[in-house]
Formats: C-alpha cells, sequence, structure tokens
C-alpha cells in the first residue's frame, strides 16, 4: 500500500459497464519529504507524477488516502475489471519517526 494525496477528480464520458457510477481520484504519490515535513507541504511539491485510483470509500480534494497497484487492485471486484490502483484507506494523520543514525 502506498500513501498519497488526492489532488482531483475524473469525469467519464464513457465506461467500461462494470465501472459504471465509479468515482475516480487524481493523486499524487507521497515522496521522501511528505514523511520528513508531517502535514505541512513541502515546498516545490512534485505534481508530475501522479495516479488515477478507483475511489469507493468516498476520498475527498487535500484528504490523504492509502491505495494499492497492480493485481491487488482488482481483487475487490467480484468479475475481473480493468482497475490498476484501488482506494484502500482513508488516513487521518501520518506518524513518523525516523530511526536514528
Amino acid at each position: 500500500m502506498r500513501l498519497a494525496s488526492v489532488i482531483g477528480r475524473v469525469t467519464l464520458s464513457r465506461a467500461v459497464p462494470a465501472l459504471e457510477g465509479a468515482r475516480w481520484l487524481i493523486v499524487s504519490p507521497f515522496t521522501r519529504d511528505h514523511y520528513q515535513r508531517g502535514s505541512e507541504t513541502p515546498p516545490g511539491l512534485s505534481r508530475d507524477f501522479s495516479a488515477v485510483v478507483y475511489d469507493n470509500l468516498g476520498g475527498g480534494i487535500a484528504q490523504t488516502i492509502g491505495f494499492v497497484e497492480g493485481r491487488e487492485a482488482a481483487q475487490p471486484f467480484a468479475q475481473p475489471t480493468p482497475v490498476d490502483a484501488f482506494n484502500a484507506a482513508l488516513v487521518d494523520e501520518v506518524f513518523y519517526s525516523p530511526l536514528p543514525p
């Protein structure tokens, strides 16, 4: 599972029938700076890499989520579904304690 910040939503004009009515989020996965700075936004936060995540939990803009990718993302569905990333958790807080050198 990876953590990410929700930066937007996707609106589809067409969808695979199995995914009709689904919500899609655009997320920016956390980097090392996110963990070191806590809830403070790192300066120069790069939005170059983003992912589209299937959401059935109701994640909102600027919220932190936990998402899974790859084969595990399709596991919650009864039928084979073309999903590459799935929102698995809504995260309230992140605590980071680096190990001493």
